[in-house]
């Protein structure tokens, strides 16, 4: 279902040159001021991610912080993979308007970037996966070890703080053109704000002390925060790098076993890129998928419909020839 705006609310939409609504929050360039935020967000919560194992022995850890770092980090990393990225980059299925609207909220809450630009990013991705144009790939520079390493610390979080170059209007337009995404969109630094500052209202109120804010704030934002950036920017760099491969896609994207739960289903790479329009990403037996397991519930409540299910022939016919398969 898509929505247009009223009279009133296009009257007071910025116009870019033809008359296309102006870009969302996070534009087709990066100031100097969003440079800074970008570090911050990066350095930060890193930091706070080092010092989490000192504070782990010993103090500064309860059950609800821990509690409140997996409910959030799983609220937001299943807003990135399920909408984010199944929904609104790939359209794995369609949604109800109420739906769509969470699903774009929940995933800024990852604090990964307005949703409009994220999927601009990634739609690019897959246009020029591994190839020059590729926003993020970790074979940038060329193959051999340095140069790898060199591209793995692109693709991992170097290639945010160059200059923005995915023009939103060519490879978003649909989400540019939706007055409640775009809104979403503009509204990241208030959704940034309600993930971060929510763990420690929690925390302090029902502990009904600083110190359980702090905490709260500590585990429930900031390592939640850091955790979940890595494991997001591990897809990018890690699973282009190492893997399996069962199946043929034109880049190389692989299956990473290990960040299967992290990820939330995300690290079944290969199967992905081969096929980028599933809505399932782990489709072996053992391949854990959360985001697949939700979208089904989803499904079955009839919040969302026309899920793209990979058939059995579907999956068979994207396996890469064993005879080919690499050593």
């Amino acid at each position: 279902m898509t929505s247009t705006a009223s009279p009133a609310e296009a009257g007071t939409e910025e116009q870019q040159p033809g008359g296309t609504p102006a870009a969302t929050m996070g534009g087709d360039r990066k100031g100097s001021v969003e440079q800074f935020a970008l570090l911050a967000f990066i350095v930060v919560p890193f930091a706070a991610l080092l010092a989490a194992v000192p504070l782990a022995w010993g103090w500064g850890l309860s059950w609800l912080d821990l509690g409140l770092m997996v409910f959030f980090y799983f609220l937001g990393c299943h807003g990135i993979t399920i909408g984010f990225h199944r929904y609104f980059t790939h359209g794995s299925f369609k949604a109800k308007r109420w739906v769509r609207v969470t699903l774009a909220i929940a995933g800024s809450m990852a604090v990964e970037g307005p949703v409009v630009r994220w999927v601009a990013d990634h739609r690019k991705h897959h246009k020029f996966s591994d190839a020059e144009g590729d926003p993020h790939s970790p074979w940038r520079y060329g193959e051999t070890l340095p140069a790898l390493m060199k591209g793995l610390w692109w693709a991992h979080l170097g290639w945010m703080f160059d200059e923005e170059q995915t023009p939103q209007h060519k490879y978003a337009p649909d989400l540019v053109k939706d007055p409640a995404i775009r809104r979403v969109s503009r509204q990241f630094a208030l959704w940034t704000l309600v993930s971060l500052l929510t763990p420690p209202l929690v925390g302090g109120l029902v502990t009904w002390s600083w110190w359980g804010a702090f905490t709260a704030f500590f585990w429930g934002s900031l390592v939640r925060v850091a955790l979940l950036h890595h494991v997001t920017w591990s897809i990018n760099s890690i699973c282009h790098a190492v893997g399996k491969r069962p199946f043929r896609s034109r880049d190389r994207s692989g299956n990473v076993w290990w960040l299967a739960v992290l990820s939330c289903g995300e690290s079944w790479h290969n199967l992905h890129h081969a096929d980028p329009t599933s809505a399932r990403h782990g489709v072996e037996r053992g391949q854990i998928d959360s985001s697949a397991r939700i979208i089904r519930w989803m499904e079955l409540a009839g919040w969302v419909h026309d899920v793209r299910w990979p058939s059995a022939e579907r999956i068979r016919s994207r396996r890469r020839d064993k005879a080919a398969e690499p050593a």
